[in-house]
């Protein structure tokens, strides 16, 4: 099941309560992907959300009744904006009451548990210092009750459903260690010097609850940037209907209705400006800092500041359709995903906690058969269960996912395949489309010759000719059109020949218009013509050529200016080791100039449309690995062959949806950007991995081998937590380098 099959399923997103580690996400996953009607379900533990894939059109609430069957709570996300931002708000609200109470609970705990521990400072200067077995059950027993309910319960939910997880290994620890240290103290036998374990109870359940609480803070810090986007959509706007001015809900604005957006006010929707003129800080979109200006005939963005004019501005997209809107879901959709590199996480949390068991078992039994010490198998046993807890091995991906994606996106670079991150890396080519990527995109005419010399009428014949057209160039011959008043014709029989140009009537004649193969085709030549052509390529311009009947009757050359920083993103890229190949339409010499300027050496002339992807093909079959950066429709099958499609965010709808990045500006700086974020998340997720691996790799056996007592196995656990999440809040310091600040 690709990941692309499933975005085209009907999907739920469901917000799961409950889950404490990576066992409980398996666990949910697992439920939910065994239900009938479910494609594909994936859980995310530092979201707690569960991405839901159907087959077939289903109710929500069987979803629901499937996460709670397994144990776990779980509630529909709210589409509605409105709503959903008031459900967000609420949760948050909630969240934050939640902290404020598990602090209180902390400091609680610890101001038990110092007394119980403060004797061990004693010890390295020879002082056995210890208080009354009473005075530690009195102390211990109310962080037993009061901080070990939330475990119990926990443990309790997950063995009714069939299953272990960290609340179980927790709960099992600290009962034995309190359980063995009570049974002590009211045996007949029991001295006031008999070693208990009190303290290690009471530490380890503060110590676990001090991880708990670091590490919900640093999750709420990596989740930043989703909060920060989805707090930018206005509540209302100003609706203008004729002379009066009245503030509706979002929720009741209509296609086609006019807003008005005062000074330093947030747009409220996707519009077009209809009147008024100013400047408006789109840095939430693109990541750029400076103001945008916008007059009418311009569209503008939802949730983009206006600066110091008021705007009329006509609503053309509304809800869900927005552009944030999209924003937010790609975000959103690419944090809940899951990388390829967290199956083996999935698969080693299936199977962790019942071996845990098995190896706490066993550490105990030995300890008895081999040295008949109670105190210390029990110690062992108890040290393995605390410090073996699989809470960072579940949060290591995720996290750094979470905090990745969030820290580009603010920067105006959307990921939207997870599994882009594990390729990017290793991207040593990458392959440029000319036209609106390495140029601004708009053509102009640059220079006109008609062998009659009157270029007016060799205007009138190319534009008329370019009326139906969407290709750049034609809107540059209208555009010429228009600036010298010339008003156009009506061609007929107009006949579309790929990558070579139109053939049509003209008050009946026989006209066309494009390049040379089209003229060689129409078996019409001219050395003047040829000449001419030469001259304007190799000053970089596109040479473009007119006939009427069977003869040439002009030649005119158009250039598409290189973007400002595209040499400066080309050197970038070679600064990286990575080789860059550029692709074009033009003829050989055009293409050689603009790539000179910029700095690409290997340049791929009079490339058709569907050539783009054969080029990337034959590029990865000579061992490269390959990122296509474009910008149109004729990109797109390029962008999906890719190791890894990156769209400029100025390009077509279809671009972007075939490409695994979305670059919000235009700017080709931002293409090694978009590398360098992915290969940081990628490095984060192999840290968090180590990190939370290496713990239990050295951990268990210590405490097997009785070289690790239950106190300091608890501190290792809770930091193995935070020490993963903290790590992964790095990422959200990330910006682009080389000036391209966000």
């Amino acid at each position: 099941m690709t990941d692309s099959t499933a975005s085209n399923l009907q999907s739920i997103t469901l917000d799961i309560s409950g889950m404490n580690c990576a066992g409980c996400a398996s666990k949910v996953e697992r439920a939910l992907n065994q239900a009938e009607g479910v494609n594909h379900a994936t859980v995310n533990l530092a979201l707690e959300t569960a991405e839901i894939h159907l087959d077939q059109p289903m109710p929500p609430q069987a979803l629901v009744n499937v996460v709670e069957k397994a144990g776990f709570g779980a509630k529909r996300r709210e589409e509605d904006i409105r709503k959903a931002r008031l459900e967000r708000e609420r949760l948050e609200a909630e969240d934050q009451k939640k902290e404020r109470r598990t602090f209180v609970l902390l400091v609680f705990s610890a101001l038990l548990s110092l007394p119980l521990v403060a004797p061990m400072a004693g010890m390295p200067f020879g002082q056995d210092w210890h208080l009354p077995g009473m005075i530690q059950l009195l102390l211990a027993t109310p962080v037993q009750i009061f901080v070990g309910a939330r475990f119990y319960s926990g443990a309790f939910k997950s063995l009714r459903h069939g299953s272990a997880n960290m609340d179980v290994l927790v709960a099992l620890g600290t009962s034995a260690a309190f359980g063995y240290s009570l049974y002590k103290i009211f045996m007949p036998e029991f001295s006031g010097n008999s070693h208990l374990y009190f303290e290690a109870s009471a530490v380890i359940l503060t110590l676990v609850l001090f991880g708990k609480y670091l590490e919900h803070r640093a999750k709420r810090s990596t989740t930043a940037a989703v909060r920060a986007l989805a707090a930018m959509r206005p509540d209302t706007a100003h609706r203008v209907d004729g002379e009066t001015i009245t503030d509706v809900n979002i929720a009741d604005l209509r296609l086609g209705d006019v807003i008005l957006v005062k000074p330093g006010e947030r747009i409220a929707t996707d519009g077009e400006v209809l009147e008024g003129a100013s400047a408006v800080d789109e840095s939430m979109l693109t990541g750029e800092s400076l103001p945008v200006e916008k007059s009418a005939g311009e569209m503008v963005t939802g949730g983009t500041i206006n600066g110091s004019g008021a705007l009329y501005v006509r609503a053309t997209a509304l809800g869900e359709e927005t552009r944030l809107a999209q924003i937010i879901r790609l975000v959103e959709g690419a944090q809940a995903s899951k990388a390829p590199i967290q199956r083996l996480v999935d698969r080693v949390a299936a199977i962790f906690v019942p071996t845990i068991l098995v190896i706490a078992a066993i550490t105990l039994g030995a300890w008895l058969y081999l040295t008949g010490d109670t105190n210390a198998a029990i110690g062992a046993a108890v040290a393995v269960l605390v410090i073996a807890c699989p809470c960072a091995l579940g949060l290591a991906t995720p996290t750094a996912l979470v905090a990745g994606t969030g820290a580009a996106a603010r920067a105006g670079i959307l990921i939207r395949d997870i599994e882009a991150l594990e390729r990017a890396h290793k991207i040593d080519t990458v392959v440029l489309d000319k036209t609106g990527t390495l140029t601004v995109g708009r053509p102009t005419l640059t220079s006109i010759q008609a062998f009659d010399r009157n270029n007016e009428r060799l205007l009138f014949i190319a534009a008329t000719l370019q009326q139906g057209s969407e290709h750049p160039l034609a809107g540059a011959l209208i555009r010429a059109a228009e600036e010298h008043n010339i008003k156009l014709g009506k061609p007929h029989a107009v006949k579309a020949v790929p990558g070579q140009g139109l053939v049509a009537e003209l008050a009946g004649q026989q006209v066309a218009i494009g390049n040379k193969a089209l003229m060689d085709g129409l078996g019409i030549s001219s050395l003047m013509a040829d000449g001419l052509i030469k001259t304007y390529e190799s000053a970089g311009q596109t040479a473009v050529t007119v006939s009427v009947g069977d003869k040439v009757v002009g030649v005119l050359g158009l250039s598409d200016a290189p973007r400002e920083t595209a040499a400066e993103a080309v050197a970038q890229l070679k600064a990286r080791g990575i080789a860059t190949v550029m692709l074009t339409g033009d003829a050989e010499l055009a293409a050689k100039a603009v790539a000179e300027q910029v700095g690409v050496e290997d340049v791929r002339a009079r490339i058709q449309p569907e050539g783009k992807n054969a080029v990337v093909n034959e590029l990865k079959a000579a061992g490269k690995s390959v990122a296509m950066v474009g910008d149109g429709i004729n990109d797109a099958p390029a962008l999906a062959a890719a190791d890894l499609g990156i769209a400029m965010g100025s390009g077509t709808d279809v671009a972007m949806e075939a490409a695994s990045i979305t670059l919000m500006r235009s700017d080709p700086k931002m293409i090694a950007s978009a590398l360098d974020v992915s290969k940081a998340t990628l490095a984060k997720i192999r840290q968090n991995l180590f990190w939370a691996f290496i713990y239990n790799v050295i951990g268990i056996p210590l405490a097997a081998f009785g070289m690790l007592s239950p106190i300091i196995a608890g501190a290792a656990m809770a930091m193995s937590s935070v020490s993963v999440v903290t790590n992964a809040a790095l990422l959200r310091r990330w910006k682009p380098q080389d000036g391209n600040d966000a």
